[in-house]
């Protein structure tokens, strides 16, 4: 922490957990840093279960007055799910688990509320060799040193930095829920409660785990079981209207909770009858609003775009196997503030040098987590003792 850039300013655009995350650190090194959100509340509801990677956790180790244990929960062990029940594979294994609710409210409060301005909505910038100005859809417009633009897997700045840029589909959606643990049989909640969670079956993956309650309570009943079940299903009409909600929105990368067509409802609990384990079964058919998200391949040519740059899901996305979405974020929030405090040569230079460790990072993540996604979902040969397909966002993708 340091002086280093006072006077010089900072604009993020995006107030969830990779923009915060960022803000902080910036500001520690002397930018008086301002957060624009464009919903016009706090995200306070929002999201599932968030894995705490290292990455993700060292802000809170080294800088700030909350601490890990007080935002998680943990697991025991890793354990594999046969179709009864049984254990196929158990070992001693620490997580700590968070809900992305909890984990926004912490950095929002280190951050504090006086530089976080919500109802903000980013649609343009342009830039020279001394300054970067971003304009938002009420008319007003913020000049400052440098951008940050981590608005999300929908990034707007992204579209305005990369218009040429897609998604790529992978062939197969996530339901997603939370179920109060007090809600299930002591049963599952022995198997679940404790546990870093996995069950496969043809062309189907379920991972599992606890998470703190939605006012982020630890204690045990009033905790939440988290899960993503992984489905395959083809591009094209079917998926179109199974993005469809009961709206008539078509949802760019998920549906929310309350929003899905109860007929895939029906459908997909049908289908956990038949083929899930019965603790995950009792999971899944206990959850009152589940949820989907569209599981996704995404590669940006660039971080670094003169005074602006990327982050976390604005930038390279990878599928979620990997559990490292939030650790991407947060270690790219960490290289960037150290990239600028040890700079020599001008603010974009920084940037630049900066953006081509996160490119090798971001390439190896996707890389990684599309092999995940093929033994999981289409060749159906994950194997519990294979240390390639763990949580973790440094991995080396296999060659």
């Amino acid at each position: 922490m340091g002086t280093r850039y006072e006077g010089q300013s900072a604009t993020i655009i995006g107030g969830s957990i990779g923009g915060l995350q960022s803000g902080l650190l910036l500001r520690d090194l002397g930018f008086s840093v301002d957060v624009y959100e464009r919903t016009p509340t706090e995200l306070d509801s929002r999201g599932g279960g968030i894995v705490l990677q290292p990455e993700m956790m060292r802000w809170f180790h080294e800088r700030s007055q909350h601490q890990p244990e007080q935002l998680s929960t943990s697991s025991q062990f890793l354990r594999y799910l046969a179709a009864d029940d049984s254990i196929i594979h158990e070992e001693p294994a620490v997580w700590r688990f968070t809900s992305w609710s909890t984990l926004y409210r912490a950095l929002l409060s280190d951050f504090g509320a006086e530089h976080y301005h919500l109802g903000q909505t980013f649609v343009g910038l342009s830039q020279d060799e001394n300054s970067i100005e971003v304009r938002f859809a009420n008319g007003k417009t913020v000049s400052s040193d440098m951008a940050i633009f981590a608005d999300g897997i929908t990034s707007t700045g992204r579209k305005r930095l990369v218009p040429d840029f897609g998604h790529e589909y992978s062939g197969y959606i996530g339901w997603r829920g939370t179920v109060v643990e007090s809600e299930l049989s002591e049963s599952a909640l022995a198997l679940l409660g404790d546990s870093l969670t996995f069950a496969f079956g043809q062309s189907s993956q379920i991972c599992i785990y606890p998470i703190p309650a939605t006012d982020g309570s630890l204690e045990s009943g009033r905790r939440l079981i988290n899960y993503v079940w992984y489905q395959n299903l083809d591009a094209g009409p079917e998926l179109d209207e199974f993005l469809t909600d009961t709206s008539g929105f078509r949802g760019e990368v998920s549906v929310h909770p309350g929003k899905v067509q109860q007929r895939y409802i029906d459908a997909m609990r049908a289908v956990a009858e038949r083929i899930l384990p019965p603790s995950a079964r009792e999971l899944v058919l206990k959850t009152e609003h589940p949820y989907i998200q569209l599981i996704l391949d995404g590669r940006i040519p660039h971080y670094a775009f003169g005074r602006a740059v990327l982050l976390g899901d604005a930038g390279f996305v990878a599928r979620p196997h990997a559990a490292a979405g939030t650790a991407k974020a947060a270690a790219e929030a960490w290289s960037l503030a150290e990239a600028l405090d040890s700079a020599t040569g001008t603010l974009p230079e920084a940037l630049a040098a900066w953006e081509v460790q996160q490119l090798s990072v971001g390439s190896n993540l996707v890389e990684r987590a599309q092999y995940m996604g093929r033994r999981s979902q289409f060749t159906s040969d994950w194997d519990p003792q294979d240390l390639g397909l763990r949580f973790g966002l440094s991995i080396p993708a296999p060659r």
